[in-house]
């Protein structure tokens, strides 16, 4: 494994890292505690010391999860969660300090943590990132002692070049993949120029991007990849990287043709993202422990060449640019 630092909190953590929506199981089952505890050994023993997760995922099972794991192991890891989506409706106005405190503190409580090492804004409304009371409230948190530091999960490029221009922002966590390969343009660029720590999600578009998806996939009535492939539920671009899923299909045909000896294409799309100097870690998710060890080989996978790399990025300027690059 190796390991890169994570922006302006100096963290040191590992390239390949492990977020934790799915961790108790495949997306829409009932929360495995059970499982949830292989992958997170799986990880750790594999290297990881980053671990993502947010209090609605598994309803709070999740970080319960991860807060029983982390004191249960000796090496330091670090813990990332976030807080807004509870809020119903998830609207602008219902976002307020007194709201916000009371989520982190139910963080720690889940976990049974004295301070979070990280706390992320989840993809709260665009108009959040212009009220500087909120943003205020995370460097009272600070002071008390309840947090080290404040990072933001974006949807759009927008929000994320908005949100560093608070100075306690330090990470921006995005979606960034061979198929959604707009922040690799200006937001990478500032990122780098005020050390924020970029942590990557979505990076396999959903699953799509293993290359182990087909017109006869089905996903279960509780997978987002079933009920969101429009938006229904939450952003569009959550789900597959917002592609129609067909457009998505070919454009990955065109991936294993480039690929054809590689039966799994994870650890080359992990790969591609690893290329760019201003990511510091990705969050793949992973419903079984095997899936760690596939993402995990991304870390020694061979560096691609510039010709690949061309003939990759040649595929979502034919099939998927037009689609979506002005979206996110």
């Amino acid at each position: 494994m190796n390991y890169r630092k994570l922006g302006k909190t100096g963290f040191e953590i590992s390239e390949i890292s492990l977020g934790t929506w799915q961790v108790g199981g495949v997306w829409g089952d009932e929360f495995s505690h059970e499982n949830a505890a292989k992958i997170l050994n799986s990880a750790v023993d594999s290297g990881i010391n980053f671990i993502d997760t947010a209090d609605v995922y598994g309803d709070g099972e999740s970080e319960k999860a991860v807060g029983r794991f982390v004191k249960s192991r000796s090496e330091r890891i670090y813990v990332a969660t976030k807080c807004g989506r509870q809020l119903n409706p998830h609207v602008n106005e219902a976002y307020q300090p007194a709201v916000l405190r009371k989520f982190v503190e139910n963080s720690l409580k889940n976990m049974g943590l004295e301070t979070l090492d990280l706390i992320q804004l989840h993809c709260p409304p665009t108009e959040v990132y212009y009220r500087p009371e909120i943003f205020e409230l995370f460097d009272r948190l600070k002071d008390e002692g309840k947090i080290l530091h404040l990072g933001i999960s974006v949807e759009k490029v927008e929000e994320a070049l908005k949100g560093i221009e608070y100075e306690n922002v330090t990470t921006v966590q995005i979606i960034f993949n061979t198929f959604r390969q707009r922040p690799a343009e200006l937001f990478f660029e500032q990122a780098k120029k005020k050390d924020i720590g970029v942590i990557v999600r979505v990076p396999l578009a959903s699953g799509l991007l293993t290359g182990k998806f087909s017109k006869q996939s089905t996903f279960t009535a509780g997978d987002h990849r079933n009920f969101n492939r429009n938006g229904e539920m939450f952003d569009k671009g959550e789900t597959f990287s917002g592609i129609d899923y067909e457009t998505g299909l070919a454009a990955v045909a065109e991936l294993k043709a480039l690929f054809p000896t590689q039966e799994n294409l994870a650890p080359l799309a992990l790969k591609w993202i690893l290329g760019f100097d201003a990511v510091s870690t990705i969050i793949p998710g992973a419903s079984r422990p095997e899936q760690v060890s596939a993402n995990v080989a991304a870390s020694d996978f061979p560096d691609l060449s510039s010709e690949q790399i061309s003939q990759m990025n040649s595929i979502y300027e034919r099939h998927i640019k037009k689609l979506v690059h002005h979206l996110w």
